[in-house]
């Protein structure tokens, strides 16, 4: 079932000067061409429900084609400012701006985070800080679940070369993984500031599972996002091609003074996204 999302909030700001409480109306800034699929979509891997959002490209309804799709984890940042943890990618404003420049047309798949659930969802390997792995569980949604779904439901080119996946943060490290485990179904991986430092069995599963030649990967790093984020990417990216991962399917990028925010991430989106679509 596709709901029209339609958000309005009052927010209560405080009392004015003549003490009445002042109100501010906050509505959505998701683009006409995206809905909720479904606001509790089953996961049966996990037991759990989550919601699920749309973006169709602006000239879905007008023709009979069909098109390649991205799926997108942390849906709640991607489309639209009321549910944005820290202000939306603009993912949506971003594609009709592309559609109508390039002629760059995708659906998208936003699958919103768990909140507490998060951090396990998004890596195959526990954590002793943080908790259990549910990274195969969850991917295992995507591949068996979700995609079929979405393929029966929209006019979809199913292949790997034309299905793509990307995060950021954890998202980025579950990302990462669902390209070398799941190549025959994600052919283009977008990888933002990948939280590589969560376990490093990542740099050993690399290692193993490296060896592909058809599936492309976008990296992407700040160098003000704490910790050893940058150096981790690196070290990665340089394993893969130690590991014979195709050079030219390779993209690494270190923006200066970017720091790990989803500010950062919506202003790469569109070199990502061209990039990994050939656009």
């Amino acid at each position: 079932m596709k709901v029209r999302i339609i958000f309005y909030i009052s927010i209560v700001l405080g009392l004015c000067a003549h003490g009445q409480v002042e109100t501010k109306i906050i509505h959505s800034t998701a683009s006409k061409n995206v809905s909720v699929f479904n606001e509790s979509f089953k996961i049966p891997q996990l037991n759990r429900k989550r919601r699920i959002w749309v973006y169709l490209p602006p000239n879905y309804e007008l023709s009979s084609k069909k098109y390649p799709v991205l799926y997108l984890h942390d849906g709640q940042n991607i489309f639209d400012d009321v549910t944005a943890y820290d202000g939306e990618w603009a993912i949506d404003e971003t594609l009709n701006k592309l559609s109508k420049s390039v002629g760059l047309n995708l659906i998208v798949v936003g699958i919103d985070n768990g909140g507490d659930t998060r951090m396990s969802e998004y890596s195959p390997w526990e954590n002793s800080q943080y908790g259990k792995a549910e990274g195969d569980s969850y991917l295992e949604f995507i591949v068996k679940t979700l995609k079929p779904e979405i393929d029966k439901t929209y006019r979809t080119k199913v292949s790997a070369k034309n299905t793509g996946i990307m995060g950021s943060s954890m998202g980025g490290l579950i990302s990462h993984y669902a390209g070398l485990k799941y190549p025959k179904v994600f052919g283009k991986v977008g990888v933002f500031s990948p939280s590589f430092w969560y376990s490093d069995e990542s740099f050993n599963f690399t290692e193993k599972h490296a060896k592909l030649k058809h599936v492309k990967m976008y990296y992407l790093v700040g160098t003000k996002e704490g910790g050893n984020m940058e150096g981790d990417m690196i070290k990665m990216i340089d394993l893969m091609k130690a590991n014979k991962f195709r050079k030219s399917n390779l993209f690494e990028k270190v923006v200066q003074g970017a720091t790990h925010s989803e500010a950062f991430w919506k202003s790469e989106f569109e070199s990502a996204v061209k990039w990994l679509f050939n656009k």
